[in-house]
């Protein structure tokens, strides 16, 4: 077997090509490589994050790549995980420019070279286990670099210093956006979760709904919370508007308001960035709601609550997955 000394975005390798080359081990989703005295060289990455009804079945939380983002799940598919070992390790790319090489499997022992890897973020969410026990899962966000195409080896970690600068120039990651946000221990929100079980179920639920179809499980959620003249706009030219409605008249306070919304099936964290065009895009007199099976960053909550800019109303998965199991909504006919 010749010795990989260069990956090529797209390019196909076998498992024993990857280990070989970069040095790791044989076996696991996360393989760190390190030098003589314990400091990381670099980590592979290993996901399968493509869609199939296998990844379905056996996991409604798997890895997920939306745009130039990848959802991954640490390591530990039994109890709660532990930021520890090689899950930890990960984080030390805020402050060390290490290469990630982020592969994603595409058949037996098979995987295609996605690039090199940013770590955007870490968090933890529940989870709800197949024996429907919840559990607390660290997540990790990164942003695939297909660029450049081609990474030599022995060249990852300037490549990687270069491409980390740039990033973080362009796209700056300050505190707030990197943290994830807990809506259901904020002040202002509803605290109680009823049977919080049953609602983590519904989440898993909703993150396998195709995004068309979410959208009008939504127009369907707001018609039973009471909203009339609901509809789903039409994707080709909504603007970053998904759903429209109103207030019904029976509401003596807020009758006839127009409320629009952005529905997003995510799994990676909803920014500030995306707050502010969704802002961008509402009508002059309309409410904004933006509605996510995911998460929100501090950042978007402080954007959104913005004491000079119309404020934004946040429904993250836990919030929507509730609003779910009280309206009793069938989630099978949008499945």
């Amino acid at each position: 077997m010749n010795q990989v000394t260069e990956f090529k975005v797209g390019e196909l390798y076998t498992n024993d090509q990857i280990r070989f080359a970069l040095a790791v081990e044989n076996l696991g989703g996360i393989r760190p490589a390190l030098d003589a005295q314990g400091n990381l060289r670099h980590v592979v990455v290993l996901t399968a994050a493509e869609d199939s009804g296998k990844l379905h079945s056996e996991n409604p939380y798997h890895d997920r790549i939306e745009g130039d983002v990848l959802t991954y799940t640490a390591q530990g598919r039994v109890g709660n995980q532990e930021l520890a070992g090689r899950n930890k390790r990960l984080i030390e790319q805020y402050t060390v420019p290490v290469p990630f090489f982020g592969f994603v499997n595409v058949g037996k022992q098979t995987y295609r070279f996605l690039g090199l890897l940013e770590l955007l973020r870490h968090s933890q969410e529940m989870q709800a286990d197949r024996t429907k026990q919840l559990r607390k899962v660290w997540l990790f966000e990164f942003r695939i670099h297909p660029m450049p195409n081609v990474v030599p080896i022995e060249h990852a970690r300037s490549l990687t210093e270069a491409i980390l600068l740039e990033s973080r120039r362009q796209n700056p990651v300050a505190d707030l956006e990197r943290e994830v946000a807990e809506l259901g221990q904020d002040a202002n929100a509803e605290t109680t979760i009823q049977n919080p079980v049953e609602v983590e179920t519904i989440r898993g639920r909703l993150i396998q709904v195709e995004p068309i179809k979410f959208e009008h499980l939504v127009k369907s959620l707001m018609e039973r919370s009471g909203f009339r003249d609901v509809s789903v706009t039409v994707a080709s030219g909504d603007g970053g508007i998904d759903v429209n409605a109103y207030v019904d008249d029976t509401n003596d306070w807020f009758a006839g308001t127009h409320v629009q919304s952005q529905v997003k099936r995510w799994r990676h964290a909803v920014g500030s960035v995306e707050i502010n065009k969704f802002r961008g895009a509402l009508s002059t007199t309309a409410k904004g709601v933006f509605i996510t099976t995911s998460h929100f960053t501090r950042a978007a909550v402080v954007e959104s609550r913005h004491q000079f800019k119309p404020c934004i109303t946040l429904v993250d998965g836990q919030r929507l997955s509730s609003m779910v199991y009280q309206g009793k909504l069938d989630i099978s006919k949008f499945m």
